[in-house]
């Protein structure tokens, strides 16, 4: 199976370099892609600067892709990963217990895939992540926050393997007058729903990071499907 993937960028990449981007990503070093063509000019546009979508093709046969979206794992597989490459705010106690529970029962073995399928953590969904392992939000509303705005999801190149399939196929000039708004109103729609309806709106049944951990939550929990 041949993807087609996109790479926003404020430069042109012919070709992506191994193990060249930065460690504290949402998944660590590797390219990060999306499938989506207008997710791609966001990411690109600066504040006063044009930017690039950067079109490819990735020879997908053989490779090990996990999708941490797939029904085999929930959100706090997703979380654990960020644990381990993002700088997390740990204010108190019950968030450095929260990390070292979610670092401990909810670890991806992903070193050994060639690419990976997850949310990517903008600003605010970040926040909301957050907002989590300090125990201001709930399991469910963690979950509704990652759909506001509709942030879609990354493609993350991880092995030199999947770097040698990946072929360039064209760049887009994409302007930073038009795509630069997009982006800043997506964030902004995310935050204002976030806070105005998902942060306060708790509901019976609702159980948080405390809950889950004084109850030793195991990933094959149904509560958490």
């Amino acid at each position: 199976m041949v993807k087609t993937l996109y790479h926003g960028s404020c430069n042109i990449i012919e070709k992506p370099v191994f193990e060249y981007g930065k460690s504290y990503n949402d998944y660590g070093s590797g390219f990060y892609c999306t499938d989506s063509l207008e997710m791609a000019k966001e990411w690109a546009a600066g504040k006063d600067q044009d930017g690039y979508a950067n079109c490819y093709e990735l020879d997908c046969n053989g490779l090990q892709i996990l999708n941490l979206n797939a029904p085999e794992y929930c959100i706090l597989h997703w979380l654990a990963v960020l644990l381990r490459n993002r700088e997390f705010d740990v204010p108190s106690g019950l968030a450095l217990e929260a990390k070292e529970y979610l670092l401990g029962v909810f670890n991806v073995d992903y070193e050994t895939c060639d690419a990976m399928i997850g949310y990517r953590a903008d600003d605010s969904y970040f926040s909301f992540a957050q907002d989590f392992i300090n125990g201001t939000i709930s399991y469910r509303q963690l979950n509704n926050a990652m759909h506001l705005g509709k942030l879609g999801q990354q493609f993350v190149l991880k092995s030199r393997t999947a770097f040698e399939r990946i072929r360039f196929v064209g760049s887009e000039v994409v302007e930073s007058s038009k795509w630069y708004a997009k982006k800043m109103l997506r964030d902004r729609a995310a935050r204002r729903e976030y806070f105005s309806v998902e942060r306060s709106r708790r509901q019976k049944g609702d159980f948080y990071i405390a809950q889950i951990m004084d109850e030793e939550m195991m990933p094959d929990d149904s509560r958490l499907r």
